[in-house]
């Protein structure tokens, strides 16, 4: 009897340590979810910093704690800290290599810098684990977008709405697609569909105005214009997009104040700059139009359209002093070169820059190179300019 009273004291007391160990890793797993939660509450009200600070804590408790990573890794993605959120994305796939968010997320940071194989690849493993991940779909397609693989994107855009028909994005970014693929009728009928699955979807408005614009419907692209902005009035896009609707009607001073709306919000919305300088070379302030072109350069050096604009001012300007033949030639070379040297537009602004610094030779060979087209071959100008080259004088002529 004492044996077996000994025998149960013994047993009885070993399990204390048992019990003990159970009950702080009973502590310490509420306490990780207390962080986590904390952090999601955080993550949902956009206080990301409070977020990021609340997931490291559960992390520490947890290095393992692969939902943190992923919901850490969301945070810095939304606060632009791209490679931040790559590095959380990949410490949750080394814990869970089957993640299909994970592979989503990092996809997206990928494709938000730029590096389009590798979002695609992620995105393409996400939909390997998850053949139905609409969002995943709808993002893969974005990417083929950008890459101007406009086939391959709305094949993607299909699927996603195969798999979920009131995804209004899909139908957003599918209409962009029909956009660059001259389908301005479908490219509507997106943009329609979108706004009956959500009448607030500011894109979808602002997108639809590209496609009046497109069609020279500049009212009803202001009209959908407006109502993007009713929506969200810190748009820039929509700012600068109905600013050009105001360009195309000649009505610049409106123009210039939705421009100047567009940059208060984005100082470095490139075409926000190109398009008012545009503007102001229209109302003849030569000068601001040079700044502007300028300006959208220096945030985007490979921009044709610009390069061209500012070539054309620098060698043709009224203004005596603002003529540069120099660095016309230069910006004239490079929007040709850009453009694979088939925009006869840019062709006709390089021989005016051969021109203005007088190697005429040149200057005749690409005026009779721009009268060759279709588009400028009966443009009375152009063949004034080539009869000037020839008579080794610039255009304008002084």
């Amino acid at each position: 009897m004492i044996g077996t009273i000994k025998d149960c004291l013994n047993k009885s007391f070993g399990t204390i340590p048992i019990i003990f160990f159970l009950f702080l890793f009973s502590c310490t797993r509420i306490e990780q979810e207390v962080y986590f939660d904390r952090g999601n509450t955080s993550l949902n009200k956009g206080q990301y910093d409070e977020a990021i600070s609340e997931y490291t804590k559960a992390i520490e408790i947890n290095p393992r704690y692969a939902k943190a990573y992923y919901n850490r890794g969301i945070a810095y993605h939304n606060k632009g800290q791209y490679d931040q959120a790559i590095s959380d994305y990949n410490k949750a796939l080394e814990i869970n290599p089957r993640d299909d968010k994970a592979h989503y997320g990092r996809g997206n940071a990928y494709l938000h810098k730029g590096q389009y194989e590798l979002a695609i690849s992620d995105y393409n493993k996400a939909i390997e684990i998850n053949p139905t991940y609409d969002k995943a779909y709808t993002n893969r397609g974005t990417t083929y977008s950008l890459k101007k693989q406009y086939n391959e994107a709305i094949s993607d855009y299909n699927k996603a709405l195969e798999i979920n028909p009131k995804l209004a994005e899909a139908y957003v970014n599918r209409g962009r697609a029909y956009i660059f693929e001259g389908k301005h009728a479908q490219a509507i009928s997106d943009f329609n569909k979108a706004l009956e699955i959500n009448p607030r979807l500011a894109e979808a408005y602002r997108s639809r105005g590209i496609v009046y614009e497109w069609k020279d419907q500049h009212d009803q692209a202001i009209s959908d214009y407006n109502k993007a902005l009713e929506i969200n009035p810190k748009d820039a896009m929509a700012y600068s997009n109905r600013g050009w609707a105001y360009l195309a009607k000649a009505q610049f001073d409106q123009a210039i104040s939705d421009f100047n709306r567009a940059l208060e919000i984005n100082p470095r919305l490139a075409e926000a700059y190109r398009s008012r300088g545009i503007a102001y070379d229209e109302k003849g302030q030569y000068d601001k139009a040079i700044l502007d072109y300028s300006k959208a350069l220096e945030i985007d050096p490979r921009d044709a359209r610009v390069c061209n604009n500012l070539a054309w001012l620098l060698a043709t300007a009224k203004t005596l002093h603002l003529r540069d033949g120099k660095k016309a030639l230069e910006l004239s070379l490079m929007a040709c070169e850009l453009s694979e040297w088939k925009t006869p537009n840019y062709l006709d602004t390089l021989a005016a820059a051969y021109a203005r610094v007088g190697d005429f030779d040149n200057a005749i060979k690409w005026q009779e190179k721009v009268l060759e087209s279709p588009e400028l071959a009966k443009d009375k100008e152009a063949q004034q300019r080539l009869i000037l080259y020839r008579n080794h004088k610039a255009w304008p002529p002084d």
